[in-house]
């Protein structure tokens, strides 16, 4: 079978930029549900077209800045090369099998041609699915308008990742974040809004209202901007080249690889006490590394903290350095107050030291304050009209789950307003 599973750079330059075979090049991650349906869909038809073409599956999280240099930002993809060059349309998302073996025969048969974007018109689009997104779903689409959540991965957001949500009102006690984002999408899709989950969104023209993905352009009546943030990257040296190795952002989505491990949790606000408290489920100790002399978690969280035998804190300390072979194997580390220098063994790096607005998309067009929230009024409006923002994304003081739904049932009811009146 012509079908290899490449893990460097170094394999990406000799087996794809001097191959004169057509190549297709698979990225996946290991954390992606539709990766998990495509793979053997791959797997088979690389053995069936083995003899045509050269099949090569790359693990994004191990070849990140390759992945970065070709704009490579949903899993599954798979990009086409020919000399080391993409040739026709790539594949993101769900893929299916049959558009896979379709698009293969075209290529061999050199009838390689774009995709038709297909046009869809809505009244209101709604630009991710966190619970900011799906709350401004739910009053726009219970209002009778045609209403289209776009997500860049699966809907959710952040609180998809969580482990356990504890002060959402009305829930009993304690809920998992996962469970509690599935209740809104069920009830926003019960209303009618529609889910079109994995789209890169390649263009924006917000005064138009139009959006376009890689197979579907969009013009809209309101568009609702609902991205979120991403965590903030530690601030580290070899970062990059360990992160998804090492160093890692949810530990709900990683935790379960370190079983009798020990980890390093960075942080000291709520979600970084809260997942060194999970992380205890699997690693065999867990150390938080604070910059500062003190926790600003809620008191319930920190007592959970200092209740946990398997959990020890480093105060006034920073990692200036990760460092290992093919993942990571330790730390250095820097005291704050007296500058010493020493090292620390250990077997994975959690990150919870705040948030970096999703905004790059709007950039020039809207009012964007210095740390990049997007500004807007109490009613969600923007500096440009029919266009709100809500969640995470908006300039803010309280970032809290239902805050995020509080903004997106204003939204969605501005939406509306605003529809009736134009």
């Amino acid at each position: 079978m012509n079908f290899n599973i490449q893990t460097s750079i170094n394999d990406y330059k000799t087996e794809i930029e001097q191959s004169s075979e057509i190549v297709a090049l698979y990225f996946y991650s290991e954390e992606c549900i539709s990766c998990t349906s495509f793979d053997p869909i791959f797997e088979n038809l690389a053995d069936k077209y083995s003899d045509k073409f050269k099949f090569i599956k790359l693990l994004r999280q191990t070849n990140r800045q390759l992945a970065e240099s070709m704009n490579i930002t949903i899993s599954p993809t798979v990009v086409f090369l020919r000399n080391g060059k993409e040739t026709c349309s790539r594949l993101s998302g769900y893929i299916e099998g049959s558009e896979f073996k379709t698009l293969l025969e075209k290529i061999y048969e050199g009838n390689c041609e774009k995709v038709v974007r297909k046009k869809v018109i809505c009244d209101v689009l709604i630009i991710g699915g966190g619970p900011a997104g799906l709350s401004a779903a739910i009053y726009a689409a219970r209002a009778k308008l045609l209403t289209i959540i776009l997500d860049k991965s699966m809907a959710g957001g952040q609180v998809a990742t969580t482990y356990h949500v504890a002060n959402y009102p009305g829930t009993n006690g304690v809920v998992r974040g996962i469970d509690l984002a599935d209740n809104m999408k069920k009830q926003a899709l019960s209303f009618g809004a529609e889910l079109d989950e994995l789209k890169e969104i390649l263009e924006i023209k917000l005064e138009e209202k139009y959006v376009k993905s890689e197979d579907t352009e969009y013009c809209s009546k309101v568009i609702v901007i609902a991205t979120g943030a991403q965590p903030r990257r530690l601030p580290a040296e070899g970062e990059s080249e360990y992160r998804g190795r090492g160093v890692h952002y949810c530990a709900t989505c990683d935790g379960a690889l370190y079983q009798d491990t020990y980890v390093l949790v960075v942080g000291g606000g709520n979600s970084a006490l809260d997942e060194a408290v999970f992380l205890t489920n699997y690693a065999k100790h867990v150390t938080i590394i604070h910059y500062g002399d003190s926790f600003s978690a809620a008191k319930a969280i920190q007592d959970k903290v200092k209740g946990n035998s398997n959990i020890d804190v480093m105060f006034n300390s920073r990692i200036i350095r990760v460092y290992g072979e093919h993942f990571l194997t330790g730390v250095t580390l820097e005291d704050i107050k007296t500058h010493e220098i020493k090292e620390l063994k250990t077997d994975g790096v959690f990150v919870y030291i705040g948030i970096v607005p999703e905004t790059q998309l709007f950039k020039g067009a809207l009012n964007i304050d210095g740390s990049g929230y997007i500004i807007t009024d109490e009613d969600m409006n923007t500096n440009i009209s029919g266009v709100f923002a809500v969640g995470d994304v908006r300039q803010k003081k309280i970032r809290q789950i239902a805050t995020a739904t509080c903004d997106g049932v204003i939204a969605g009811i501005m939406g509306e307003r605003y529809i009736n009146e134009e």
